[in-house]
């Protein structure tokens, strides 16, 4: 009677085992944690793009005096941008993240104006130092959409997960606190073509 007891036992450890397998025990906090590192790439490449600004200002600035205004404009979104400072339920308050991406297109926004300047002043476009300083920009944007990319990704494959069977089951059971992550969304203004004129 007692191996069949240790037998029944052991069928029922083993069978709680493979179903908390299948139902993704560990592969929701392995998508948070993807959700997380994802996250603080973006914030990475956006403190490269702010560290860059006061050189790549400095460097106009000898070329370009009477753009006092828009100097002003790059500083104050710059720091309006690194100030900010981020609660920890960013990712999950729309409020919070709104706000953030806001400060972030401000300074993208003030950086176009600044980099429209060059075309006023040819001895600048073929100083050196500016021309790495605009390549470094240029490349961190480029960094930067890349990260974001991969956030979106990763909150897409997250909250796809906590909407879907058995992982819904396994997040409202073992780990309740777990809410969808935000993304990222572009203002109406950004989504309409460009004019061009010659």
């Amino acid at each position: 009677m007692s191996f069949w007891k240790n037998a029944v036992r052991v069928a029922v450890v083993a069978a709680l085992g493979v179903g908390l397998a299948g139902c993704g025990i560990n592969k929701l906090p392995a998508q948070d944690e993807k959700v997380k590192a994802a996250w603080s790439q973006v914030q990475n490449e956006y403190q490269r793009r702010a560290d860059l600004v006061p050189n790549l200002v400095a460097t106009v600035k000898g070329f370009a005096k009477q753009e006092q205004t828009v100097f002003i404009q790059v500083t104050e979104a710059r720091a309006k941008a690194t100030q900010t400072v981020l609660p920890a339920d960013v990712l999950t308050n729309p409020q919070a993240f709104q706000a953030y991406e806001r400060n972030q297109a401000q300074l993208q926004g003030a950086l176009g104006r600044l980099l429209a300047i060059s075309e006023n002043y040819p001895q600048l476009k073929s100083d050196q130092n500016f021309l790495a300083l605009q390549a470094q920009l240029e490349g961190t944007e480029n960094r930067i959409t890349v990260a974001r990319r991969d956030y979106i990704q990763a909150v897409q494959d997250y909250n796809t997960m906590l909407r879907t069977i058995p992982y819904r089951w396994t997040a409202s059971i073992f780990y309740p606190e777990m809410k969808p992550y935000q993304t990222f969304s572009t203002s109406e203004k950004n989504q309409s073509a460009p004019t061009v004129q010659f």
